[in-house]
Order: C-alpha cells, then structure tokens, then sequence
C-alpha cells in the first residue's frame, strides 16, 4: 500500500489535489478504487502466488495411497460443506503447515506441507484439513479481502487528510504542497497501516476460532483435539509466505491457547473451550459478595504440580479482597492443604480452624 502510493505521487496520478488544497469527493474515490483494488486483484492471484512462493504442486493424477487419500478426503469435506472441490497441493516443508486460498468458494486451493502428512495421523491431518476447508466455505478469503479494501481506502484517505492539515496550519503552505504533506502522508500512511493490520488479525483470529469449529465438524471433536495435540509437540514452524499465513491453522496455535485464558481447567484450555465455551462472566467471584469464611474443598484428584493454577489465585485473592480474617478448613488431602495454608500464612496471620 506504501510503495503503491509513493509510485503514483513519483507518477504523478492525485486527481484529487488542487490548487488551494483536497478535493476530498475525488480523494475519496481514488482511495476506495486502490484500497480495493489492490486487495481484489490480490485475491485473484493469490493462487498462482501461493503455488509459485511455496512450490506447491498440484495433485492432477495421485501417484501413491497418500495422495489418494488426500483427494477422497478433501473431496468428501467439499461435500459436506456444499462448496465445489478444491485444487488440492503438496508443498515441501518439514514443518506441519497447511493454507487455503482462491478468490471464490468453488475456485480454491487447499495446500498441506509434506511434514504434515508425515508427522500427523490419517485422523489428525483430516481435522486440519477440515479448518482449511471451512475457510472456503466461510468465505474468508473474500471477507477478509473487504475488510482490508475497507482499511486500505480509508488508510489511503486520512493519511492525506492528516498530511494536509500539517501542510497548511504547521507549515502554513498557501498554494500548492510543500515538503510536509509529502513527508506527513508518507509517515501517516506508514503508522495507519500498521494500525489496519492489527484490524485485520483481530478479524482473521475470529475466523480462525470458527474454522476450528467447522473442522471438528467435519472430522470429529477427537481428531481435532488431537491435532492441536500434535502441533503443540512439533517444533514451531516456519513463516508461510506473506498473505498466506492468515489462513494457515499453526500460525494461530499460540492465539488460540491464548484467546481462551480464562477457561477451567487450564491444562487444556483450547480444546475444553472448543466444545465448552465460556465467557469471563461465566466464571463465579472469588470472594461471594457478603462472604467472610472459606473452607478448601479437595483438589478432585489434581496433581500437586496443577495445584497453583487452581487453588492459589484464589488464595491470594481471598486475601487481597477480604478486609476481616479468614477461617480455613481442613480438606483431608494434606498434599494440597498443607500448600495452600502455607502459601497462605505467608501472607496474613491466619486462623487455622481444625
């Protein structure tokens, strides 16, 4: 978008300057023409771009078993989610990757590195490729595109505004543009960008999370859970050319884990929050409003190592929250109550009751 704008100010293409200042009607269209289309005709190509930048070889006539089952299972995911078959491609990697493209939802690529299918089972790799088929049939590719034409014209258009609210008031340029509209458009349209590009994450983490819903759909809730399982024991993989990564569900494994913080239990917050989704709200206060007395239940079977995610934040919070003293009871797992009332008289002089 930068280097685009840098080329038609060079060229000399702005319509929309005057003499006296912006034309902003004229603004306006040229920012909606190169916002959007620049992102359509990325669209458009992102297949080609996507075979050339990875290597990706398109599986025409399968030439072995894998192949053949990699064709019959997108093939049936296809037609589970009413979209046409996808070109499904083989790209060489080592990493467990996997990315879906194509400007429609009957003309896409699905793409799988060959360290997936050599690191995965039959079961976890369909799961993945289940959350790239969902993509399709989402519509993501498309909605992401508008929602980047969407942030590209109006980046387009305040970077100038910006720049020419600097010329005339700071720089007091009555004719004409002097260096600071430049300079200020440039820098505007640099610090806006990276602005719409958070934009456009948060909007690909949304449809990230229901991508992962569409593939255990389309696979099984089992096979999805253990498809993080084995991302989260491969190494971490290497970045997928730019515009593809959006798209590709292990470039998105740490923001999920992350994105569900707040669920019980936390050993496996992803996929407990998969099949069980909570909000912030749902979770009960610490500290019941009127409460002054507390008794620490059994740690229903928790290891002691799983005790602090569980049993010492509430501890501590007991006591930040709680202006009067609390009285503790004996759980009869010595284990966990001897850590937590520990932890406990650390911090205040505590009644232990028996």
């Amino acid at each position: 978008m930068l280097i685009l704008s840098i080329t038609l100010q060079v060229l000399g293409i702005e319509p929309y300057l005057t003499a006296y200042g912006l034309n902003y009607e004229s603004l306006l269209v040229t920012a909606a023409i190169i916002g959007f289309g620049g992102s359509f005709i990325s669209l458009a190509l992102s297949k080609t771009l996507a075979k050339m930048s990875t290597g990706a070889k398109v599986i025409t006539e399968p030439k072995n078993p894998t192949e053949q089952w990699l064709l019959n299972t997108v093939a049936m995911q296809a037609q589970q989610a009413g979209i046409g078959m996808p070109e499904v491609a083989i790209f060489d990697s080592p990493d467990a990757n996997a990315f879906a493209t194509g400007m429609t939802k009957n003309k896409a690529l699905v793409a799988v590195s060959t360290g997936l299918l050599n690191n995965m089972t039959e079961k976890e790799a369909e799961a993945v490729l289940g959350h790239e088929v969902s993509h399709i049939a989402n519509g993501d590719m498309v909605t992401l595109t508008l929602i980047q034409g969407v942030l590209n014209t109006f980046v387009f258009f305040l970077a100038r505004v910006v720049g020419d609210i600097v010329d005339k008031v700071i720089f007091k340029t009555e004719e004409g543009r002097g260096p600071a509209f430049w300079v200020t458009t440039i820098v505007a349209e640099l610090f806006l960008g990276i602005l719409a590009s958070i934009i456009v994450m948060w909007f690909s983490r949304r449809r990230e999370f229901r991508a992962d819903t569409g593939g255990a759909s389309l696979s099984s809730h089992q096979s999805m859970i253990n498809a993080l399982k084995r991302l989260k024991s491969l190494h971490e993989p290497a970045a997928l050319p730019n515009g593809l990564t959006a798209m590709a569900i292990s470039e998105h494994e740490q923001e999920i884990k992350d994105s569900v913080i707040n669920v019980i239990p936390s050993c496996m917050p992803y996929v407990d929050a998969l099949f069980q989704p909570r909000k912030v709200a749902d979770r009960p206060p610490v500290i019941p409003e009127g409460s002054t007395n507390f008794a620490l239940i059994d740690g229903l079977g928790l290891p002691v190592d799983l005790v602090n995610d569980y049993l010492m934040r509430p501890a501590t919070t007991w006591y930040a929250g709680l202006k009067q003293g609390i009285n503790i009871g004996h759980t009869g797992r010595d284990d966990i109550d001897n850590t937590v009332l520990d932890f406990l008289l650390m911090l205040c002089k505590i009644e232990v009751v028996n």
